[in-house]
């Protein structure tokens, strides 16, 4: 059989390369909540953890970001180290960035839109992470809108995460999503999670049951060769769910000390879940961790599900 091409910026660990020749399952993971999403060392801890989770699933982990250059998909364990330790000082990587990060040879932390075009370049259908992000608070005004939502327009790869970012607009985000063709699926529920909280007040596109379920409507999509993300979102567990209105009230007055401060772009989203993690006693941060792992499990039996449909045809 002849060997499968792949894009030359890339470098794929060898175990994910056999995977992909194979057919077998694999899940992409985002390096940004290693370097920008949670403070050392419970950054790396985490980053291993969720590898492991997908593993247990059935599944192989393939943490994606930009070293030196070069499109990494798959790391090791002293590079996951690496960009735990760096952090902040670690460019947080979108798609305008790739050519240069590239161009430069520098190391960049991979958004969710970076993961999912470099995931995509090598093969792999899915992907689980925290949040996407979205429409920010008073984005009617200000047009800051994550490049997440685009990708997730035009990209073939599946987003397994707990609902958007509950720092941003919901309901706008939604809206962008309905007019980017991109189906808004829920996980055992008819409602979109909020991130922290299990619930938005939104309803959902569809909702699936299984993982079976999801990975029957992946194949049909991408068989019918009809382009763009599906968006499955998966509460987090309600033992570690926070309530949605003291959450709310911890966002609004953190994202008022942003304004104050004059922080925006890039550096949102960093400081909000940092000054939200102070405000709850780290008890935002708990939460996070475990809704992530929550989704590495998920997106995993999914993958599972998608290669076994993939082998049949069906």
């Amino acid at each position: 059989m002849r060997a499968k091409s792949y894009n030359q910026y890339l470098d794929i660990l060898p175990e994910i390369k056999d995977a992909l020749e194979k057919g077998l399952p694999i899940v992409a993971l985002e390096s940004t909540i290693i370097s920008h999403g949670m403070p050392y060392p419970r950054n790396v801890e985490t980053a291993k953890q969720t590898e492991q989770v997908v593993r247990d699933n059935g599944a192989i982990p393939a943490t994606i970001a930009i070293l030196g250059g070069r499109l990494k998909v798959g790391l090791s364990s002293a590079e996951i180290d690496d960009l735990g330790k760096k952090g902040l000082d670690v460019i947080k990587s979108s798609r305008r960035d790739i050519p240069f990060l590239v161009a430069g040879e520098q190391d960049g932390a991979t958004t969710v839109a970076a993961t999912m075009i470099i995931a995509d370049m090598a093969g792999i259908r899915l992907f689980a992470t925290g949040g996407i992000g979205g429409v920010h608070r008073g984005g009617e005004n200000s047009m800051d809108v994550s490049a997440d939502l685009e990708e997730l327009g035009q990209t073939n790869v599946a987003v397994v995460c707990a609902g958007i970012k509950s720092i941003l607009d919901i309901g706008r985000t939604l809206e962008y999503l309905e007019t980017a063709g991109v189906p808004v699926v829920s996980y055992k529920t008819d409602e979109v999670p909020a991130f922290y909280a299990r619930s938005s007040g939104y309803k959902s596109d569809y909702q699936v049951n299984s993982p079976n379920h999801a990975a029957k409507a992946l194949h049909a999509k991408y068989d019918l060769g009809i382009n763009g993300s599906i968006l499955i979102t998966n509460p987090v567990p309600e033992i570690y769910a926070l309530d949605p209105n003291d959450i709310n009230n911890t966002i609004e007055e953190a994202i008022t000390e942003m304004e104050k401060l004059g922080i925006t772009g890039k550096q949102t989203t960093p400081f909000l879940l940092s000054r939200i993690a102070e405000r709850t006693g780290g008890e935002s941060l708990d939460t996070n961790i475990k809704l992530v792992l929550n989704n590495a499990k998920l997106a995993a039996r999914i993958a599972v599900e998608y290669s076994n449909a993939c082998k049949d045809g069906k």
